[in-house]
Parts: C-alpha cells; sequence; structure tokens
C-alpha cells in the first residue's frame, strides 16, 4: 500500500484549486485501511477520509493524512423480484448505476450522473430528480476508526435525512465507509415527477430503464458544468426547509416561487430559485463565478482560490436572507 507525501490535491478535487496534503493514502481493503489508523507515524496528526472530491473544498493544505478508499468490488444476491448489491466503497457512483441499469435492476436510475464515489452515498444521502440514495440502501458497513471494529447500520440506523445521515452528526469523523448494500427492483418502476422527465422519454422512444438513466443524463449535462472542463462541486447550497408560515407570505410576494410539500409544517424551496432572484446566476466575483445555467453551482473557470469561493458564497447568503428571510445552507465540505 503506497503513501504518498505532500501530494498535490489539484486533481484529487472537482473544484482542481491547489492545495496539498502532507500523507495521502488509498487502501483496497479493510485490513489495510486498520494498518493506516494504528500507524504510529499519523497518532498525533488529523485523519480524513476523501471520496471522489466532488463535494469538498480545501481551504488551506491538509496537515494530515488525507485517506481515499480503494475498495471497488461488487457482490450480488439475486432472488426472483430484486437483487442486493454490496459495493466497495471506493466504485465510481455513475459506474455503479451504470452497472445496474445494465442488467435491468431499477432503483437508482434517476441518480445517474452524480459525481462521486459509492462511500458518499450514505454520508451524504445523495439524491437528484426525485430520488434519494436512502430509497434503496439497506446496509452500510463503516469501520470505528477508534476500536477498529467494521459495524453494520441498517437502514434506520442511518438516520437519513435530507442530504443528512448520522454520519454527518453524531458519528462525524468517527466512522469510514467500507461497504454498502443496496436493494434494487427487477421490476421497473419509473419515478417520473421531476420536471418535463416523462415528456422527454417519450419523445426518446419510450419509458424503460435505459432512457431514464438516458434521459437524466441529458438533462444534467445540458444544465451543469463538466468538472474536468470548470472546477465545481455541484450543487453548492442545500435547498432549504422553512415553515409553512413563512413560505405562505413569501407566496404572496412570489407567487412563482418553486416549493414542495415537506410536511404538515414545513417547505421545501428551491435555492437555485433564489439565488437566481437575488442576480447572481452567471455572475463573477473576482476569480469566481455563479453557474449561467444553474445557480446552485458554484465555480472556478480557472484561477480561483478557495478565499475567491467563500467570499462569493457568503455574498450569496447574505442577498438571499436580505431579500427572503432565508438562510442558505452549503453542502459543500470546508476542509
Amino acid at each position: 500500500m503506497p503513501l504518498f507525501e505532500n501530494m498535490q490535491l489539484r486533481n484529487k478535487h472537482t473544484f482542481h484549486m491547489e492545495a496539498s496534503t502532507r500523507y495521502w493514502a488509498d487502501f483496497e481493503s479493510v485490513d489495510e485501511l486498520c494498518m493506516l489508523l494504528k500507524d504510529n507515524r499519523f497518532v498525533d496528526l488529523p485523519i480524513f477520509a476523501v471520496g471522489g472530491g466532488s463535494n469538498l473544498l480545501f481551504t488551506k493544505d491538509y496537515p494530515g493524512l488525507l485517506i481515499h478508499s480503494a475498495i471497488k468490488s461488487i457482490e450480488t444476491i439475486e432472488n426472483d423480484d430484486n437483487v442486493q448489491v454490496r459495493v466497495g466503497s471506493g466504485l465510481v457512483w455513475d459506474d455503479l448505476v451504470a452497472y445496474a441499469v445494465e442488467h435491468g435492476w431499477s432503483g437508482m436510475e434517476n441518480l445517474s450522473g452524480i459525481p462521486g464515489e459509492v462511500g458518499a452515498s450514505p454520508v451524504q444521502n445523495i439524491g437528484a430528480y426525485g430520488s434519494e440514495a436512502k430509497d434503496s440502501i439497506i446496509l452500510v458497513e463503516a469501520l470505528n476508526v477508534e476500536t477498529l471494529e467494521l459495524k453494520n447500520f441498517t437502514n434506520a440506523d442511518c438516520r437519513f435525512g435530507y442530504r443528512d445521515s448520522i454520519f454527518k452528526n453524531e458519528l462525524k469523523n468517527k466512522f469510514i465507509v467500507c461497504y454498502v448494500t443496496y436493494n434494487l427492483s427487477k421490476d421497473f418502476k419509473p419515478n417520473l415527477k421531476y420536471g418535463d422527465l416523462h415528456e422527454r422519454l417519450e419523445k426518446a422512444g419510450g419509458i424503460n430503464l435505459k432512457n431514464v438513466r438516458k434521459s437524466i443524463l441529458e438533462i444534467r449535462n445540458a444544465k451543469l458544468p463538466d468538472p474536468q472542463i470548470t472546477g465545481n462541486a455541484g450543487s453548492f447550497f442545500i435547498n432549504p426547509e422553512i415553515p409553512k408560515i413563512q413560505f405562505e407570505e413569501l407566496k404572496v410576494l412570489y407567487p412563482e416561487m418553486p416549493y414542495w410539500p415537506v410536511n404538515e409544517t414545513l417547505v421545501k424551496i428551491s435555492a437555485a430559485w433564489c439565488i437566481d432572484k437575488v442576480g447572481w446566476k452567471g455572475k463573477t466575483l473576482g476569480n469566481s463565478a455563479v453557474h449561467d445555467k444553474q445557480a446552485l453551482v458554484l465555480v472556478n473557470p480557472g484561477n480561483a482560490v478557495a478565499a475567491d469561493i467563500l467570499k462569493l458564497s457568503d455574498r450569496i447568503i447574505q442577498d438571499v436572507k436580505v431579500q427572503f428571510g432565508i438562510s442558505l445552507r452549503p453542502e459543500v465540505l470546508f476542509i
């Protein structure tokens, strides 16, 4: 298992900004991960597990050890109606979605094109186009960084919420995801609630599993910049959930405001719409910018540093708060 010193991180995260880490290591098994965590060289250093770097902003050089899963195995157990797929945390997420669709297994096709790796799916409860990872996750195997014991977390144990889980709260930095098991269906039940997806599918030649994936990828590619070309971390902000009373007051002033009821007391609001409404869509600030096709995406056009993105984020949060009384929260993790 190679260990790298003073590793440059420009190609290890999708904002593609200059930063480095004192140490970097890729682990290919739980045993290798345990070896790293027991290594005396890192006892007094911070240790942080990273995936594909699609949800990170390095604000400075990292002074410790960054560890990255290279566990990419896929194991399956099939029955008549369903298949359980146990996947290593280092597998690229969209490779897993493509694999499932190719085999005719339904449940994650609406999550096509999301950047990152499998290990992030339960941590972030990744979601898009009416689906979330929690809809198919049945088991998460994660290593306790103190006891070095592998623990099984059921779906209920993970305490999934909107872009949230126990791994982002009580167990933050206490467990490292090694495997995730998903339950997928052999009976295709399309989720076509999002926008014009139903209409788009009819034009694509009919509603089937492969066409759903194809259409989702087309929608994403039309709206979102390729991080290999333009540095970004996808959706920078979480869609805010606000009290229903506050929403009703805003709806009087902004009847066109997009919204989704969460429960009897909360309503989810489009952060992108708010950012667009206050005038930031397509605008630049210093060396950073807001994408011109999707206001949720902050981009590095080429020469931005973390301070540029942070300044832009702060300005957007301030302007949305002033106009709507809504506090936006970044989805991106600042390291």
